[in-house]
């Protein structure tokens, strides 16, 4: 069909259906819209169909001519068939203007005459050529060719012909076909000279999880998608026929198994078998049931013949070759799967039972034994209980979590543990892996029917730590548990644990958190279970720290005597997160890294996915902090990776990554994360990462020179903060950037309030770096209301104070601050100065602002002796602003060269008039004209 239309700008399609594509998306609309041509590839099911179809109906509709043709294999034998679907319906358009011999031939192929290629082949060659020709005469064409692989062999050496001649034509091509590697070179040969090759790779786990949301594959565990992403190896078309078989499939899989594979990936992946011997298959099911399969743990499992049975798989390519080892793998995850799958469950149960004795591992040992048990066993579910300790030991929660749920299915009900206090420890092991969904799913089977106490609170517990930063979600479950603990203080200690959270993130009162961790502290510690008291006091100290209480120094040494329980020391609300809180408060940098590296190595060696996030996070803000903004943007992008991977931690990584973006990396990058850290904490009702979110957000606005901005987000900080009772101003450090944007918008009075007030506090305790801050700040001030000497001594000390305790980036901004009251005269600080300080920490945006500030010099006008007496009694700002007016700069030029945003220079410019009793801008110029005329 044909549409006449001229070109215009793409209409955008739904983003939805190519996601995880975007920038291969935007590749290809911008070769298409430069008039080239585009060629999608990669395997099958990879999604090279939906990109084709949402770049279509984008272009589709501004072509004038539209061709298409989307073969299939059973039709691929057909010939000239995807010719006639490209030019059958404008064959009448364009028949006129071919030469006869040329119109002869392209009829008779279209209509299934006698023409053939032997026989008419550079008639029909001319033919298609002049036909594409002709049609963009008139205006310009899209072809758009689906499977390029199974187009008739007719149709594709005319379509190729008439493609290497069509250079300078307005003839596009957007075309997809299947290949794997780099065998796309001999679709390529045969496309238009222009042609972008974009060749579509697997998804990542957080896209396949947005790909089953969006097709209606809601609730699954994070584990289950885990799962399917691993099983279907990204590939979009696999996981969605994995979900759409386990939304159907009444039955989930037991823990352990792999994931139920429907009939038509089976068929798909499959295929190959069919020249196997059945013993050769059996051998890879065996292969495809264990965990890690080798030829040796084969020949364990009574697979005589592995070698020549794996070499025969790997020739079909059911199989991988593995370089560097005996390793048995396959060639993609789904085939392993498929054949398990495909096989009978009686035939499944006998690998596992082989396995069970051949695995030299004990926890493979035990999963296989459960797997080939079925029904209750008392000594399969001891095994499987004895494999999930033994996995917790090792580092690996989620392991352990699958083997208790299977030592929870084994175990007899009238058995000592019961199944739910197994089911119980399963849950608590999936939340130290990060799989929260799975936690929440197994502590709410058991409170359907469980009546001890213990195992109630065990189970409450588990929900409210599945609800991460959301705890208002989880307001209604405190009464509850509360009456399940009743009297016992070592269920309460748990409660009021919990309830010291609630305090600090639903209600953002420090003083109650404080008050329900010590509380939680004391039953505890009656109690004798030094685990919650560990917790409870790392709370507290953290909480004293933040508020600066004076007790924060002995309640950390408390959390830190022994007995200590190592995960509780590691763990991101433990007593090593105390420490480290202190340290780094206390401006102990090296001391703060060290520590917060260690308890990195120790909860990576322990898989504990949701600290992890959280100290990859801590360790990129002392990253910062030491004005190493390269190696902190690094980390800060890991920990968002993380953190969005796993659900886990993703507000406090989005404020991270927002203040190392604002420092060394891409501004308007910084302001998105900071309003998302912002959404995200209202939507989950956390009042303490509201303020942290606007902390970043105000950072990211004051470096982008959106003054204005910077003062609305930080003073909503300093009213959340002053709420909450936080007193310490090393907790967020905002205090000298609302100080500097005030100065920056002429709120100088408020300023050094700010510095005042925040001075009190860091003075009483002992915050150095804060101090040379604030000092940086408040020699801005001076600076603003014309005491130049004085401001010019306080920078200079500031900055060697700044640069004796470590925080480079710091020392960098107060030697910028100072080149700028130099401008260009004689002095110990220069630009250039600055920007080598910038550049040593990589902080790419303020060295950006340096580097233009030096090449520019920045050099304060100097207006006439005798205008500039009108002048006297404006603020630094202001006469810089009516200087820069006198000459004849632009209000976008002055923003410019001050490094101020526009709206700032129109307010600038409104007090100007104002104090001067004047009215507009040309009045100024007018005042120093006069002047100079006296």
């Amino acid at each position: 069909m044909t549409v006449r239309r001229d070109f215009k700008e793409p209409a955008r399609g739904r983003p939805d259906l190519v996601i995880g594509r975007d920038e291969l998306v935007a590749a290809a609309r911008e070769q298409l819209a430069r008039g080239g041509s585009v060629l999608l590839h990669g395997p099958a099911g990879i999604g090279k169909s939906t990109v084709l179809r949402a770049l279509a109906s984008e272009y589709g509709t501004s072509a004038g001519t539209v061709l298409r043709c989307s073969a299939t294999e059973s039709e691929s034998h057909l010939p000239f068939l995807a010719l006639a679907d490209l030019l059958g319906l404008v064959l009448d358009d364009v028949s006129d203007k071919l030469p006869a011999a040329q119109r002869t031939a392209l009829e008779s192929a279209l209509g299934g005459g006698e023409s053939t290629l032997q026989r008419d082949g550079l008639a029909l060659r001319l033919a298609v050529l002049s036909a594409l020709r002709a049609l963009a005469a008139d205006g310009p064409v899209l072809v758009v060719a689906d499977d390029l692989q199974w187009l008739d062999s007719a149709s594709a050496e005319l379509l190729g012909f008439a493609a290497r001649r069509l250079g300078g034509t307005r003839v596009q091509l957007l075309s997809a076909v299947r290949t794997e590697g780099q065998e796309y070179d001999r679709h390529l040969r045969s496309s238009p000279p222009d042609t972008l090759a974009v060749r579509l790779g697997a998804l990542s786990r957080a896209q396949v999880s947005a790909l089953l949301d969006h097709r209606g594959y809601t609730g699954l565990p994070r584990s289950t998608v885990r799962d399917i992403h691993r099983t279907s190896g990204g590939n979009p078309l696999f996981a969605l026929e994995l979900g759409r078989a386990l939304a159907e499939n009444p039955t989930p899989p037991r823990p352990g198994e792999p994931l139920p594979v429907p009939t038509s990936l089976r068929t798909l992946v499959l295929n190959r078998l069919e020249a196997l011997s059945g013993e050769a298959r059996r051998t890879l099911l065996v292969a495809s049931a264990g965990a890690r399969p080798t030829l040796a743990l084969l020949h364990a499992a009574g697979r005589e013949n592995a070698e020549a049975e794996t070499a025969r798989a790997a020739e079909l390519g059911l199989l991988a070759t593995d370089p560097e080892g005996p390793a048995v793998r396959f060639a993609h995850p789904l085939i392993s799967a498929a054949l398990y799958a495909e096989a009978p469950a009686q035939e499944r149960r006998a690998v596992h039972a082989a396995l069970s004795t051949a695995a030299s591992d004990p926890i493979e040992r035990a999963r296989h034994l459960a797997l080939a048990t079925t029904g209750t066993d008392p000594e399969a579910a001891a095994r499987l209980a004895e494999a999930a300790a033994l996995a917790r030991d090792r580092g690996a929660p989620s392991a352990a979590a699958s083997l208790g749920l299977l030592a929870a299915l084994h175990t007899p009900a009238d058995d000592e543990p019961a199944p739910d206090r197994r089911r119980l420890q399963a849950a608590e092991d999936a939340i130290t892996a990060g799989e929260v969904d799975l936690a929440r799913d197994i502590a709410r089977e058991v409170l359907t029917r469980a009546t001890s106490p213990e195992d109630r609170v065990r189970a409450w517990m588990v929900v409210i730590e599945a609800a991460g930063q959301a705890l208002g979600e989880v307001d209604t479950v405190y009464p509850q548990v509360l009456a399940d603990a009743g009297d016992d203080p070592r269920l309460l200690a748990l409660v009021h644990y919990q309830l010291a959270w609630r305090g600090l993130v639903v209600e953002g009162d420090f003083a109650k958190g404080r008050e329900e961790a010590a509380h939680a502290a004391e039953l505890a510690a009656r109690a004798g279970d030094r685990r919650t008291e560990l917790l409870a006091l790392s709370f507290q100290a953290q909480t004293e720290a933040l508020m600066g209480h004076p007790a924060a120094p002995e309640t950390i040494k408390r959390a830190l005597m022994e007995p200590q329980d190592p995960q509780v020391t590691c763990h991101h609300n433990g007593a090593g997160m105390a420490r480290y809180r202190w340290l780094i408060m206390s401006d102990e940098l090296p001391d703060a890294r060290a520590t917060v590296s260690g308890l990195l190595r120790e909860v990576r060696r322990r898989g504990m996915v949701e600290s992890e996030v959280h100290f990859v996070r801590l360790l990129a803000d002392t990253e910062l902090r030491s004005g190493n903004c390269g190696r902190a943007l690094d980390l800060a992008r890991e920990s968002m990776r993380l953190a969005r991977d796993s659900g886990i931690g993703e507000m406090p990584s989005a404020v991270l990554a927002s203040l190392a973006e604002a420092a060394g990396g891409d501004v308007q990058r910084a302001l998105e994360l900071g309003r998302e850290a912002v959404e995200l904490a209202e939507q989950a009702g956390d009042q303490m990462y509201i303020s942290r979110g606007l902390t970043a957000l105000g950072q990211a606005q004051l470096v982008a020179g959106d003054a204005e901005g910077a003062v609305a987000s930080l003073r909503r900080v300093r009213e959340l903060e002053n709420g909450f009772g936080i007193t310490d101003p090393a907790r967020g450090r905002w205090h000298g950037d609302l100080a500097e944007a005030l100065v920056r918008i002429g709120e100088l009075d408020e300023a050094q309030r700010v510095v005042d007030e925040t001075r009190a506090h860091a003075l009483r305790l002992g915050r150095e770096s804060m101090l040379a801050v604030l000092d940086r700040a408040e020699a801005l001030v001076r600076a603003a209301r014309g005491d130049q000497e004085a401001a010019v001594a306080q920078l200079t000390s500031a900055q060697d104070r700044l640069a004796r305790l470590g925080y480079g980036l710091e020392e960098a901004r107060a030697a910028f601050a100072l080149a700028g009251l130099h401008r260009g005269r004689p002095g110990p600080t220069s630009y250039d100065e600055a920007a080598r300080l910038f550049r040593r920490c990589r902080a790419l945006p303020w060295l950006r602002q340096a580097e233009a500030a030096a090449v520019a010099g920045r050099v304060e006008p100097n207006p006439p002796a005798a205008a500039s007496e009108g002048l006297e009694g404006l603020a630094s700002m202001e006469r810089q602003v009516a200087a820069l007016v006198m000459e004849g700069a632009t209000n976008r030029e002055i923003a410019a060269r001050l490094f101020i945003s526009v709206k700032t220079v129109e307010a600038t410019l409104t007090r100007v008039y104002r104090k001067l009793g004047i009215r507009s801008r040309v009045d100024i110029v007018r005042l120093a004209a006069g002047r100079r005329t006296k």
